[in-house]
Parts: structure tokens; C-alpha cells; sequence
């Protein structure tokens, strides 16, 4: 790549990554944190509060990647985090899991993922925007590690307002990167050369709207887990909140070390559509041990790995072949089909998961977590990827 690219690579994965961490940050403190405000006593209430950002996403993602496609990816993207600070402000503020829930849908209302990735592929060419988009896909992965690792420290230290407080401090650092770091985006966009496309091009698309359907089942997923995991590994693992990160540092840590080398070998193999197969099978395999087996804290520490290598995966592989498949002209808008399906799935996985915690209990959440993977295994399995491009050297 040359430096341009490799600058709008890393520059545009960190305002990814920054906005996703304060994001994920509540996800392994939130419900037990929400049994000490008021209202927080119902899980329904704490799921909805955990997804709510997802609902405002899924409703503005389109609508922002078309914007981004008339007016502009900076201006689009610089707004879209003012509306994401704000909402975190009235997170930090809120008294009662009623006006969390308000914080948390503002910050979703900036909703800014097709803008993101839109701009990162105008700034790529063809040949170097795999792995470009595998670098935005492996921040979200990443963050959501590391806030795995960070949250319950965090939360000990500074408090569930403090959180919110940073998350806000995250988008403004997001907003000087924009600003400042990241490069100006062409006015003719490489992604603006080739054929031309529809939004009902892309609902026609049987491939990519596989893919849109699994960034659904992945983020659903995610998020009915973390309305129950929390407080399982308290209650089954014997090991209090702030004291978590000694179960997903290791994990986080291990599932890289698998996941690198597996998307790098597939990638080279041209053995995409197996990575995702066996990524989709673990992640049905792990909801069935993490909600049913794991009885200690070591065994929670097992299933975790085989979760965050699973999802790492499939975060690293999906964004990149949707930038392959999207019609050129109309990238931003295909980015927001697959946004709003990602966002769709955070916010329905959260209230679901905490209406079947609340009336089923937690191995209700297990099962429907292992019987979506399963039907993603399903549509997997008849998915057809593009050929990979012969390597075009660089002058």
C-alpha cells in the first residue's frame, strides 16, 4: 500500500475502534451495575438499555451512507459524532435506567459505520482494500476485547458515569482525527469508477445479503450474551465484577494469536467462505458450552477464547467481502444496508436477551443463541464468493 492508504487504513480504523469501545465499554459491567439505579431491577429494561443504540442505527445507517454519498464522508461522519458525544453526556448524567436508555439511543443516532468504511474505500484501490476493510473489521473485534478487559478496571475506578464520560472524550479524540489525520477524500472517489448500482441491486443480491443477514445473527448474538455472562460468571464462576479482566485478558490475548493466522491463511488460500463456515460452527458450538458447561471460572475462561476467536474471525472477513461484492458507485450505501443489518442485530439481541433472562432464565438465552448460529451455518454454507483478483504489483 502506499502511505496515503496505509494512513487512511489506520487512521479510519482508530475512529472506528474509538467510537465501537465506548460503545461495547458497558457490556461486561451494565447489568449488574443496573441492579443500583432505579428501574434496573428489570432485565427487560437493562437489555434495552444495553441494544438501545442499536435501534437509532439501524433507522439512520442507510440514511448516512446516502448522505455521505451526496454531501460528503467528512461532514457526515464529523456530525455523526457530535450527536454520539451528546448522547454519552446524557448517559453520564442519567439518574435511572429510563434516561440511560435516552443517552444511549442519542449516541446511536450517530450512526457513522457506511460513512467510515465508504471513505476508506475511496481512499483505497482495488488491490489493497481486503485489507484495508479487514483492518476496520479487526478494530471492532479489538475493542470489543479489549473493553472486555478494560470495563470491569474501569467501572472500579471511575464508575459507570466515568464511562460514559470517556466514551464521550473517545468521539471528540475521533473528531481530531477526522479533522486533521485523516487524508481528504478524493473529488472523483477510486470507488466512483465501474458500473453503477441501485439500493434494490443490493436487496437483489444473494450473496450480500447473506452476508448483511450474518453481521445480523453475529451482533444479535454478542448481545444477548452479555445481558446474562456477567452475571453468570459471578454467580456460577465465583468471581466478582471487578475482577473479570483476569478471565478475558488471557482469552482476548489467545483468541489473536489463533485468529491472525487463520484469516492471513485464508486469505492467501483462497479459502474464505471455509473460515467463515468453521468460525459460524464454533460460535453455535460455544453458546451451547459457555450457557451449559462452564461451571468454574476456568472454564468460562475456555469458552470465552473459543468466542472471541470465533467472532474476531468473522469481523476480519465479512466487511472485506462486502467491499468486493457492493456495486462501485453506490459503496456507501451497500456499507449502510450492512451497517443497519449489523446495528439491527444490537439492538434486537439485547432486548430479546433480556426478555428471555427475564421470563425463561439464562440457558433460554444459550439455546437461541446456539439455533441462530446454526441458521447462519445453514445460509453460510450456500454462499458465493468472488474469485480472488490476481496480485497487481505496485509501481
Amino acid at each position: 500500500m502506499s502511505s496515503a492508504e496505509r494512513r487512511a487504513g489506520v487512521s479510519l480504523a482508530v475512529v472506528f475502534a474509538f467510537r465501537m469501545f465506548g460503545l461495547f465499554l458497558i457490556l461486561p459491567v451494565f447489568s449488574v451495575h443496573a441492579q443500583t439505579i432505579p428501574g434496573g431491577d428489570n432485565t427487560i429494561y437493562v437489555g434495552l438499555a444495553i441494544g438501545a443504540y442499536g435501534i437509532t442505527q439501524a433507522f439512520l445507517q442507510i440514511a448516512f451512507g446516502v448522505a455521505s454519498d451526496r454531501f460528503g464522508r467528512k461532514p457526515v461522519i464529523l456530525f455523526g459524532l457530535v450527536l454520539y458525544v451528546l448522547g454519552s453526556a446524557v448517559a453520564a448524567l442519567a439518574g435511572d435506567i429510563y434516561t440511560v436508555i435516552v443517552g444511549r439511543a442519542l449516541q446511536g443516532a450517530g450512526a457513522i459505520s457506511a460513512a467510515v468504511t465508504a471513505l476508506a474505500v475511496d481512499l483505497t484501490r482495488e488491490q489493497h482494500r481486503t485489507k484495508v476493510m479487514a483492518m476496520i473489521g479487526s478494530s471492532i473485534g479489538l475493542v470489543f476485547a479489549l473493553s472486555m478487559v478494560a470495563a470491569p478496571v474501569l467501572y472500579a475506578v471511575i464508575g459507570m458515569a466515568g464511562i460514559f464520560w470517556l466514551t464521550a472524550a473517545l468521539a471528540l479524540g475521533a473528531m481530531a482525527l477526522v479533522g486533521w489525520v485523516v487524508p481528504a477524500a478524493p473529488k472523483t472517489p477510486v470507488a466512483a469508477h465501474g458500473a453503477g448500482g441501485t439500493l434494490a441491486d443490493i436487496l437483489r443480491d444473494k450473496s450480500l445479503m447473506k452476508l448483511n443477514f450474518g453481521v445480523f445473527v453475529l451482533h444479535l448474538i454478542q448481545m444477548m450474551m452479555w445481558v446474562t455472562v456477567p452475571a453468570a460468571i459471578v454467580a456460577r464462576g465465583g468471581l466478582a465484577l471487578p475482577e473479570h479482566w483476569k478471565v478475558y485478558l488471557p482469552a482476548v490475548l489467545l483468541s489473536f494469536a489463533v485468529m491472525i493466522p487463520v484469516v492471513i491463511a485464508a486469505e492467501r488460500g483462497g479459502r474464505l467462505k471455509q473460515a467463515l463456515s468453521g468460525a459460524v460452527a464454533l460460535l453455535a458450538f460455544v453458546q451451547v458450552g459457555l450457557h451449559l458447561m462452564a461451571g468454574n471460572v476456568w472454564l468460562f475462561g475456555v469458552w470465552l477464547t473459543l468466542f472471541f476467536v470465533a467472532f474476531n474471525i468473522l469481523e476480519a472477513t465479512q466487511p472485506s467481502l462486502i467491499s468486493r461484492l457492493a456495486p462501485p458507485r453506490i459503496k456507501g450505501t451497500a456499507l449502510g444496508v450492512y451497517s443497519t443489518l449489523q446495528s439491527a442485530g444490537l439492538f434486537i439481541g439485547g432486548s430479546a436477551g433480556g426478555w428471555l433472562a427475564q421470563h425463561f432464565g439464562e440457558i433460554a438465552v444459550g439455546i437461541a443463541c446456539a439455533m441462530l448460529a446454526l441458521a447462519w451455518l445453514v445460509v453460510t454454507c450456500t454462499l458465493s464468493l468472488p474469485v480472488r483478483e490476481a496480485h497487481v504489483p505496485d509501481n
